[in-house]
């Protein structure tokens, strides 16, 4: 399991959210390897029909907790509904708190 992998296990088994910054400065990672990470992660989840890990960050300044817009453009080119990003991104973060997305 990767570093990004363990913390986001270990969030999710918490219940817990984090921003992109924040875990980016965690795991010693410019932001453009994290998200470049995230997507990977994303589209091994999509394959093995889980929730997406990545909806597990939030951007920093924003009111409503939401992970980044290109998270929701993701998720939608690997056939995701996101119409309404925040009733999404609350599956996919209940999905993630109930059964943390541990690879086996």
């Amino acid at each position: 399991m990767t570093p990004l992998e363990t913390r986001l296990a270990a969030l999710a088994a918490a219940g817990e959210t984090i921003a992109y910054g924040d875990l980016a400065r965690e795991l010693g990672l410019r932001i453009a390897d994290l998200t470049a990470q995230l997507e990977t992660l994303m589209e091994k989840d999509a394959a093995a029909g889980k929730p997406f890990r990545a909806a597990l960050l939030r951007q920093r300044l924003s009111s409503d907790r939401l992970p980044a817009p290109g998270f929701f453009q993701k998720a939608a080119a690997l056939g995701r509904a996101t119409d309404d990003p925040a009733a999404f991104t609350a599956s996919e973060r209940q999905a993630n708190f109930l059964s943390p997305n541990i690879p086996g």
